[in-house]
């Protein structure tokens, strides 16, 4: 056991304006593993968070919804934390930043630093909306980045460079809500002014707060010195108004962040502990996890802010990448913008949990959910090889050997210390936040305790030796059970299903060191079901037709053109005339057509096409259209894919096919 460390982690506090989704539980799920590991080693770690509230956008969706602003975030809220409950991440306190702890914690960061001379005051040319009547905040403006030339980028950072500017700079500006152009127009603001921490941020950067990657980031930031940083939004606005002045906001980034410490205050007025203790105390080591799109505000403006205040910085601040879904990114009109509560009516959610530890590692790297993988990897580890082991011994010792357990023998204990040795291992990499290489090292470890079964063979050494069968039965439960407890951060509720069938309680990963001999344990029972292909299919359905149910939702959802190719490639791709000689439905799937194509001299193909919806298949047959043909071949669940055809709309039921003139024969080339 390592030495005794207190520890307060945090996740980056999700918007009040919409949500969970599959990309928002990348970040929560990363930081319960490393909580509930940190907390089986016996450390003091307590996870704090909560819903960030304020800003316009709040505002106007209250507005739309006719109700006010306090009941949209509450009912937000709830619909949060239940669904972070049901994927098992376990807040010590999930609080709001509409409080009265956040107010006052936050009027007191900015008169201590005003107090030392860190905020300026100046008039600034500010973008106004004059369809909306009202100053747009940056989030409420889109243009093309002024660095990288982005398209549909915020009006304060780019989420493709991670530069920031002012909403100025920004080109071909305009209104997220009316599309409206704006103005500019003066207004008195408040900034703070952050490059009088330059050096002690330099300081703080070189001090291993960050990853190797991150740091290199922020130090291109440092060349070119720091700006003042604008933390003030004219009325109307939804937030905390500033000290001394009648119209004037905090930005929604000053109050967010000390949100932390606005949870860690409630929890402690609800506990009796010391916030003294975790934000002034150099025993208290403060651990933020957050995605790179924030990673800015999170290593300049708010240790910088904590610095002017005389309070704690951060020991740690750990940035993930984004989720992608099939190797893309998540889209709506492919149904593979998933929210948690979709998800969660379909699937399990400790299969999700599972999967992203099998993908995340200590580095700022995006992770794919690749949804046929996702299927076969869950299967694959957790019912073939994990539940296979405890099944197959605690239902042979239920059976043939009254579910006692006895000794184990000397290749029995050479297993277990096997196991024992692996553990530490995995201990360092959860720590580390190498949930990969853990989750690799967990099922190498099942692999060897079923190849152990297996060699030994209770069902043969019955016959002449009970007890040696039972001595291999009992090492078999001991390896699960141990396997058990190293999966108990990611599995939580699986892993307890296991200790229960071993008649005991588990908390501490010290547990994975005791080895059951002499007693009983219940008959096994099923306790993981294998993951569905159909259930998979079921959940991207609901999804698309909830995106078709709520178009206006597309627009800001469209896919950008993040990629560009070369002529020479493009000319790659062989169009050519095809005449449709069959088409029928797929079985079993919504959407999918069986289309044969005649080529002309070059043959007949196969191709399967996601048009059911928009076409009768015996309307098809005779048609000619236009299909990339020299497309290596997919093979798909229903069957081999042999091409692509072209077609065009934003799906369902408006997908137009490319049409040629009837007097074009199959198999000619389209220029």
């Amino acid at each position: 056991m390592t030495d005794h460390r207190k520890i307060l982690v945090t996740s980056a506090l999700p918007y009040a304006n919409g949500s969970i989704h599959l990309g928002h539980l990348v970040e929560y799920i990363q930081t319960d593993i490393w909580v509930r590991q940190q907390k089986m080693m016996g450390h003091e770690c307590h996870y704090m968070c909560a819903d960030d509230t304020h800003g316009t956008p709040i505002m106007i969706s209250a507005r739309n919804q006719g109700i006010t602003p306090e009941a949209l975030i509450e009912a937000v809220h709830a619909e949060h934390y239940r669904d972070f409950q049901d994927f098992l991440v376990e807040f010590d306190n999930y609080y709001t930043t509409n409080s009265p702890e956040n107010k006052l914690l936050a009027e007191m960061v900015y008169l201590a630093v005003k107090e030392k001379g860190h905020i300026a005051q100046r008039d600034i040319e500010q973008m106004y909306c004059p369809e909306d009547a009202m100053f747009l905040p940056d989030r409420m403006i889109r243009g093309k980045c002024p660095k990288c030339g982005a398209e549909d980028q915020y009006g304060d950072a780019c989420e493709i460079c991670s530069a920031t500017y002012d909403p100025t700079d920004l080109v071909e500006a305009h209104c997220s809500l009316c599309g409206t152009a704006p103005e500019t127009r003066t207004s008195t603001h408040y900034f703070f002014k952050l490059g009088d921490f330059q050096e002690q941020l330099e300081s703080w950067i070189d001090g291993d707060h960050v990853q190797p990657e991150v740091r290199s980031k922020i130090k291109e930031w440092f060349e070119g010195g720091l700006k003042d940083w604008d933390i003030s939004r004219d009325a109307p606005y939804f937030g905390f108004k500033i000290p001394g002045t009648d119209d004037k906001y905090f930005y929604v980034w000053l109050d967010a962040p000390i949100g932390y410490m606005a949870s860690t205050m409630n929890w402690c007025e609800r506990t009796g502990r010391n916030f003294d203790d975790f934000w002034r105390s150099d025993d208290c080591e403060i651990v933020h996890f957050i995605g790179k799109d924030i990673l800015y505000f999170h290593t300049l403006f708010w240790p910088a802010m904590l610095m002017g205040a005389d309070l704690q910085t951060p020991d740690k601040v750990y940035v993930h990448g984004f989720l992608t879904v099939n190797g893309k990114k998540m889209s709506k009109s492919r149904g593979t913008f998933i929210s948690a509560r979709e998800y969660l009516e379909h699937l399990n959610p400790e299969a999700l949990r599972y999967y992203y530890a099998c993908k995340l590692n200590a580095r700022v790297e995006d992770i794919d959910l690749n949804l046929f993988d996702f299927v076969t990897r869950v299967n694959s580890d957790v019912a073939n090889q994990f539940i296979n082991l405890g099944s197959r011994t605690m239902s042979f010792l239920s059976k043939r050997l009254d579910g006692r357990l006895g000794p184990m023998d000397e290749a029995g204990i050479e297993l277990m210390e096997a196991l024992e040795d692996g553990a530490r291992e995995i201990a360092g990499f959860y720590d580390q936040r190498e949930y990969s290489k853990a989750m690799r090292r967990l099922i190498e470890l099942a692999h060897a305790a079923n190849q152990f079964v297996a060699n030994q063979a209770p069902w043969a050494a019955i016959k002449e030796d009970p007890e040696k069968a039972r001595a291999i039965c009992t090492a078999g439960v001991n390896a699960f059970g141990k396997l058990a407890v190293l999966l108990t951060p990611v599995m939580p509720q699986l892993a307890a299903k296991v200790q229960a069938l071993l008649n005991r309680e588990v908390t501490s990963f010290e547990a994975v060191f005791e080895r059951l001999e002499e007693g009983t344990v219940k008959p096994f029972e099923p306790i993981f079901e294998k993951l569905e292909e159909e259930a998979v299919m079921g959940m991207v359905e609901a999804s698309t037709k909830r995106s078709e149910e709520t178009p206006e939702e597309e627009a800001y959802e469209v896919d950008d053109l993040t990629e560009t190719v070369s002529y020479d490639d493009f000319v790659k791709v062989d169009l050519r005339v095809a005449e449709i000689l069959e088409a029928e439905g797929v079985p079993k799937a919504n959407k999918l057509l069986k289309i044969k194509v005649s080529l002309g001299p070059l043959g007949t193909r196969t191709i399967f096409a996601g048009i059911k919806k928009s076409h009768d298949p015996a309307k098809l047959i005779g048609r000619k259209i236009v299909v990339a043909a020299n497309l290596a071949p997919r093979q798909m669940k229903f069957g081999l894919s042999e091409g692509m055809l072209l077609a065009a709309g934003p799906g369902g039921e408006d997908v137009f096919l490319l049409g040629v003139e009837e007097k074009a024969k199959p198999g000619m080339r389209v220029n």
